[in-house]
């Protein structure tokens, strides 16, 4: 005997009719997605060291920090344009400098930095120097794209298989708009495009093709089901079907990233940002997007589909 979960979401028997809603909700991620790119182009994304290449050094510092003495300090050692920022704590300070040519100018430009740090700050320590060489930031980038691109193809080809391919279309179609739009997220938050960033888009990908699986395989089920109900009516009788899991499965994972984005530091507030965005965006996709997509391609082919069955019986005597 199962017992009925105390906290629903919504109630059973819901009948929201999303499909009304479905020219809206297309348009308004056509824009969006659109300001995405435009952002991506003008003004950029914020490039970590990972794909900018350069150095980037965690210092601590005796009190809070003063930044206008170090920039000075680190300015007496030649070093030009130095990034200072604060990082967390007001006693964390991140310092940021060009990429060098080779190891031994990467050591000499980090011991000029120590030096202008003691200078501007005594007692200063340096907890982390990380450095990475624009050949391998190059390659960090590209195989990050390269990354991102292999598994949209392999969720289009997951879907057409478990599916047909108008859910496929529409899966993937959704898809790229979720990513666009949280390319335009990260080119407005200024936030870091590093490896931690393709993990989290990656990772955003994943919950959301989860998402519009469910909301697919109920729109299979119940194409089995109800032969003679129009698509449109049916397509609304699965979202409001799923609507609880959907909207308690993103609950809990948005419950489950919000502290770390807000508690989490430099390191990982980022990325739970990301997952909390694409958490909102996905699972509004799923019902606004994807669903009308699979309408708009299926209106016909998948009525013709689930009503052979139906004639094939008739037909045998």
């Amino acid at each position: 005997m199962f017992m009925r979960p105390m906290l629903r979401f919504v109630p059973d028997g819901t009948r929201i009719r999303f499909m009304r809603g479905r020219f809206l909700g297309i348009a308004v991620s056509a824009v969006l997605s659109t300001l995405s790119v435009v952002l991506f182009f003008y003004p950029g994304l914020n490039l970590g060291i990972d794909f900018a290449g350069g150095i980037v050094m965690e210092v601590r510092t005796e009190g809070p920090a003063d930044l206008a003495k170090i920039r000075a300090g680190l300015a007496q050692q030649g070093l030009r344009e130095p990034g200072v920022q604060r990082f967390g704590a007001p006693d964390d300070v991140l310092v940021r400098l060009e990429a060098q040519k080779s190891a031994a100018a990467t050591q000499a430009v980090v011991n000029k930095v120590r030096a202008g740090l003691d200078a501007a700050q005594p007692g200063s320590k340096v907890l982390r120097t990380d450095a990475v060489g624009p050949s391998v930031s190059a390659e960090l980038y590209r195989n990050g794209m390269l990354a991102l691109g292999i598994s949209l193809l392999m969720i289009l080809v997951y879907i057409w298989f478990r599916f047909e391919w108008q859910f496929a279309v529409g899966a993937v179609v959704t898809l790229l708009l979720d990513i666009t739009k949280t390319i335009g997220f990260l080119a407005v938050t200024r936030f870091e495009f590093d490896l931690v960033m393709v993990a989290a888009i990656l990772t955003v990908l994943g919950y959301s093709t989860n998402d519009k699986v469910v909301v697919y395989d109920r729109v299979r089920e119940n194409l089995r089901k109800y032969k003679a109900m129009p698509l449109r009516e049916l397509i609304d009788l699965s979202i409001n079907e799923t609507l609880n899991r959907t909207l308690g499965t993103s609950a809990t994972v948005f419950l489950a990233s919000l502290p770390l984005a807000l508690f989490g530091g430099a390191t990982l507030s980022g990325f739970a940002w990301v997952m909390l965005f694409g958490i909102v965006v996905g699972t509004s996709s799923s019902i606004f997007i994807a669903a009308p997509i699979l309408l708009f391609l299926g209106e016909h082919r998948l009525r013709r589909e689930a009503q052979a069955p139906a004639k094939t019986a008739k037909a045998t005597p």
